[in-house]
């Protein structure tokens, strides 16, 4: 299902389509890749990297964050877009919203994902439930000791917000 009221670039679809062939060809992962641009060009590279560096976030979309937020020596990618082979999954939407970026652009959807083993609808089911209700045990505790910190970061005068 095309959403056709955009303005992504097909030779930036390609290149992100390309790398996650090549990359994944090579044996560094899954067949994922993304790219950050600004003003229409390329900022960063990311390909999924999650067997070859044994790093379970080492998804194509967090990769190329990574590397863009050192390349611009900022953690804000405001005035970014980003161009991935695949439907973000729910750690890497995140991640994009974050890190600020103003246009995510797909290619494969997260069904055709599932359809290959990648199949992330358990995590969309897990979100929205109550924490006792998900199935990793979550336990809140020592929350008085915790929170001074917080109580620190509030009144500190010379934080870097974000």
């Amino acid at each position: 299902m095309c959403n056709c009221n955009h303005n992504g670039q097909p030779h930036l679809m390609r290149h992100a389509i390309k790398l996650s062939k090549e990359k994944m060809e090579a044996g560094f992962g899954g067949p994922f890749g993304a790219l950050i641009t600004k003003d229409g060009e390329v900022v960063a590279e990311g390909y999924n990297k999650v067997t070859s560096e044994n790093d379970p976030t080492a998804h194509a979309e967090v990769t190329a964050i990574r590397e863009a937020c050192k390349k611009l020596n900022t953690f804000d990618l405001s005035g970014c877009e980003i161009y991935t082979s695949c439907e973000p999954c729910p750690m890497c939407l995140s991640a994009i919203y974050w890190a600020r970026i103003e246009t995510i652009y797909y290619a494969n959807s997260r069904e055709d994902a599932a359809d290959i083993g990648f199949d992330d609808e358990m995590l969309y089911n897990e979100i929205p439930k109550p924490i006792l209700e998900r199935s990793i045990p979550t336990y809140r505790f020592l929350e008085e000791e915790a929170i001074k910190p917080f109580n620190d970061w509030k009144l500190k005068t010379d934080k870097i917000h974000y």
